[in-house]
């Protein structure tokens, strides 16, 4: 048994408040991480609203990252002393996984999302002798150390900052491998990117990264859409000034545009981003709406040869994209210090808040 402090959500709509709790061993494939850092995500803030369907008392965090402290007797990828960033968990033998695909796990809503425990139903962390939910994606890093599944592992270099690639397991990921897994621009088509958060600005990096894609920013927030420049953008339209429309056809001469991302989750963005695309043109829809959100389309214009992506992650596979993701960030392509704004763990609900005020664009806690 081992005793931390960790930040429980009790019931939706509720803060964070910080609780002493217990952890179990690491299970056969588990394994005790110490956290360093971790970021704070629009999926955390979903599931303290009570839009995502966790159970609670719980405890959330996603983006982890730390240093291994123990292993289960299974777990060979990792040792003590391993630096590791934490990402989503998967069934590894399902036929999404074994091809490549493990955020299309057939497991993957129970294993993150909906379980909030073991695969034999019990639970890491106990308060006060009593369980309460945890695993989320694999991980539950908001907390001091956490029990986390061997899948949602993946180590780092030493010299890595933890700090700044705490992002990496689920907000930088989403939006760049929407970008290189997915959508992939071929040189000279144009990339719309609709909301300048930090999976948007993820992705605008991951396009600037790419021979010749036309970048075009959407948001309100001038000051996004000024970094939104700086990381890449060629064009941005500031939706509290310009109508997105008539704007973007601006923008293309009337023509159109190759490739959408939107990463707000709502329906009228969609709607414009769809509408937006010339012949043949695809929009990845990465945002998260609740549960039964409708999205009404002109089934006619569909048939242009028109494509929309619903995307996880990314797409990604961590284990082979994280570490690439790394790299570029030692090689000063990726410049996550740009996105990231630090926060005391006991300043979490003040992260929460800048989030929800749009003053941070990704905020990391440190423990």
């Amino acid at each position: 048994m081992y005793s931390t402090t960790a930040a429980v959500v009790e019931r939706p709509g509720d803060p964070f408040t910080f609780s002493q709790v217990n952890l179990s061993e690491p299970g056969k494939d588990e394994v005790l991480v110490e956290m360093v850092a971790a970021g704070l995500c629009h999926s955390d803030l979903n599931v303290q609203a009570g839009k995502i369907p966790f159970t609670l008392p719980g405890v959330l965090g996603h983006e982890g990252a730390g240093i291994v402290r123990k292993v289960g007797s299974s777990v060979t990828k990792v040792q003590p002393g391993d630096k590791v960033l934490l990402s989503f968990t998967s069934c590894a033998h399902c036929d999404r996984c074994r091809n490549g695909h493990p955020a299309y796990c057939d497991t993957w809503l129970p294993r993150n999302v909906t379980g909030g425990a073991r695969g034999s139903e019990d639970s890491p962390i106990t308060r006060e002798g009593v369980p309460i939910a945890a695993r989320f994606f694999g991980q539950s890093s908001f907390a001091k150390a956490a029990i986390v599944d061997a899948r949602s592992v993946v180590k780092v270099d030493n010299d890595d900052d933890l700090t700044l690639l705490a992002p990496l397991g689920c907000g930088v990921q989403t939006g760049f491998g929407t970008v290189w897994n997915v959508l992939a621009p071929r040189p000279g088509e144009s990339l719309a990117v609709f909301g300048a958060g930090a999976v948007g600005l993820s992705a605008i990096m991951a396009a600037a990264a790419l021979p010749a894609v036309e970048i075009i920013a959407v948001d309100r927030v001038p000051s996004r859409l000024e970094l939104a420049r700086e990381l890449g953008a060629r064009h941005t339209i500031d939706t509290s000034k310009a109508d997105m429309v008539t704007a973007m056809a601006d923008i293309t001469g009337g023509r159109g545009i190759d490739n959408a991302l939107d990463t707000t989750g709502i329906p009228f963005i969609v709607r414009v981003a769809v509408d937006a695309l010339k012949t043949g043109g695809a929009c990845a829809v990465v945002g998260v709406a609740p549960p039964g959100v409708d999205v009404a389309l002109d089934m006619h214009d569909l048939l242009l040869g028109k494509r929309i992506l619903g995307v996880t992650l990314g797409d990604g596979e961590p284990e082979t994209l994280l570490p690439r993701l790394a790299a570029l960030h030692r090689e000063g392509k990726l410049p996550l210090e740009k996105l990231v704004k630090h926060y005391e763990f006991k300043d979490l609900n003040n992260a929460a808040s800048d989030m929800h005020a749009g003053t941070t664009i990704k905020p990391v806690v440190l423990f």
